[in-house]
């Protein structure tokens, strides 16, 4: 093993991983670190599991898991004070020691893949978690499983045992993505379909990126009168169709493309930008300074804004920036990948749901032959054009629907409509992935049938461990015949993958033709 090891994301080294740096940017020491505080975490859980939990157990476990997704966190002090706090707090709950370091990557190779394969899906669990816990939302099931998940790697599993817990995890990720839904309308409303520009109007701005929707709140209330307009960036776009955010008049539009992009879109952007979550990416020298981060999200020398005692947040020295960057002298039109300049987003379970009746005389006629849900993560690893593609090539009488990031492959395109819906439908942050599942059981229910005997065909893209999780939930309702690219996971060994396929079929991507030719015929 080389100076760290990290084969957590789509993007790892070799597509085997990562060992001198992260493709990601975080450095060795960082990697290193972030390992340290998941052993720290398996101590902690083992305290808590064996024993008695807390409130502050509870937080930490979530927070630490967080901070360890792809893109999140890179700054060293922050991880190791976090890795403190976790280590006092199993010390105090009667722990031990935390889980050895050196163990954490080792061990037969396809112990290691499902271990692995448990570990990153809760992580992604984690980050849902986490949004729901800011929006007053807990659920004990799915807090008490995360003290399971990480004890259950101090023990010896066989094959088959780890792939009952990640069946296990997969129906608890089910609950917390419920959670989040409930959390996010219960306090922002039901999402409706809205329509966002891409352009930049002229004056003071800032872009919020990310996924917390409850910092995209207090930052609206507190920009509110004062001259600025907010932009969503990335993961944030769903925000706009949510009653409760879409009533600021000051929210105005959307800034950019995926996360992958903002190296390139940030330069010269005369506007600070907040990361709520992932993904950030180090920043360039040019816009460095604009930069500010927010709850679990840091990187060395940026503006970091803390929450205090009650969950509220100031962000003055943002607002400050803003006005003295001013923002463009003039009004800038812009566009998605494909020349596109307005984007439709709010098609959550919800809104799909109120017009299921269209879509299921529609499916009945055969008005709508067949549903695809083309979306997951983005990235920047080439073969991503697949995406796009396939959509394209999608006939006139398909629908689309789409979530998370991976969704501005194409979602500035117009594919037309049929019988008054438009053929892509954005559901929202990858965690609306609920939505999906909520439409695919309800359209089974109209006709009488399971899931798999639907004309439905999931296509996912996948980067980060968001995907992991949603993967696992997907897989343990047994849905089957999910194709994923654009690689298969690194963390994936031979035989896990052939287990997988074999009693799932899950299927690599391979060309939009042929892909397309295997679904239709």
């Amino acid at each position: 093993m080389g100076k760290m090891f990290c084969f957590q994301c789509e993007q790892t080294a070799g597509g085997k991983g990562c060992t001198i740096q992260g493709v990601c940017g975080k450095t060795a020491n960082t990697a290193n670190n972030q390992d340290e505080l998941t052993c720290e975490l398996i101590g902690l859980a083992r305290a808590g599991y064996h024993g008695k939990r807390s409130h502050t157990a509870d937080e930490l476990i979530v927070d630490g898991l967080f901070t360890t997704v792809t893109n999140v966190n890179f700054d060293e002090d922050s991880i190791k004070s976090l890795k403190n706090k976790v280590s006092q707090e199993a010390l105090r709950l009667g722990g031990t020691k935390p889980y050895d370091f050196a163990a954490l990557w080792q061990d037969d190779k396809d112990i290691v893949s499902l271990r692995s394969t448990l570990l990153f899906g809760m992580r992604g669990m984690a980050s849902y978690a986490h949004h729901a816990r800011v929006l007053g939302k807990n659920d004990d099931e799915v807090t008490a499983w995360f003290y399971k998940g990480l004890a259950e790697f101090a023990n010896d599993h066989t094959v088959d045992e780890w792939l009952a817990l990640l069946m296990e995890f997969g129906q608890i990720n089910l609950k917390c993505m419920a959670l989040l839904d409930a959390a996010n309308t219960g306090a922002y409303g039901t999402p409706t379909p809205t329509q966002v520009t891409c352009n930049i109007e002229k004056g003071p701005f800032i872009v919020v990126s990310g996924h917390d929707l409850r910092d995209l709140y207090m930052l609206l209330k507190q920009t509110e009168g004062k001259g600025i307009n907010i932009y969503t960036h990335g993961e944030m776009l769903p925000a706009h169709a949510y009653p409760e955010l879409h009533k600021f008049a000051h929210l105005k539009g959307n800034f950019g493309t995926a996360w992958q992009n903002q190296q390139k879109e940030f330069i010269n952007l005369p506007a600070p930008v907040l990361f709520t979550t992932n993904c950030i990416m180090p920043p360039k020298e040019n816009y460095k300074d604009r930069i500010f981060t927010t709850s679990v999200v840091a990187y060395p020398s940026m503006v970091h804004i803390d929450a205090d005692e009650n969950g509220k947040k100031d962000f003055t020295p943002l607002i400050e920036k803003t006005i003295e960057l001013g923002g463009y002298t003039e009004n800038q039109h812009q566009t998605g990948i494909n020349g596109g300049d307005k984007l439709v987003t709010g098609f959550a379970h919800g809104a799909v749901l109120a017009v299921a009746d269209k879509v299921i005389a529609a499916v009945k006629s055969g008005a709508i032959k067949h549903i695809f849900l083309v979306g997951g993560c983005d990235g920047a690893k080439p073969g991503r054009n697949y995406y796009t593609e396939f959509v394209k090539q999608t006939p006139k009488d398909t629908v689309i629907l789409t979530l998370a990031c991976g969704k501005f492959r194409f979602n500035d395109i117009d594919a037309g409509e049929i019988g008054g819906l438009p053929r892509i439908m954005d559901m929202g942050q990858c965690n609306d992935a609920y939505s999906a599942i909520q439409v695919a059981v309800a359209l089974a229910n109209a006709f009488g049938v399971g899931v798999n005997e639907l004309p439905l065909s999931m296509v996912l893209s996948w980067y980060e461990q968001k995907a992991v999780c949603i993967l696992l939930t997907l897989l343990s309702l047994g849905i089957k015949n999910i194709r994923i690219g654009p690689t298969l996971p690194a963390f994936l060994s031979e035989n896990v993958l052939n287990v997988l396929i074999e009693k799932f079929a899950l299927t690599p991507v391979t060309t939009p033709e042929a892909d397309l030719k295997a679904i239709l015929g």
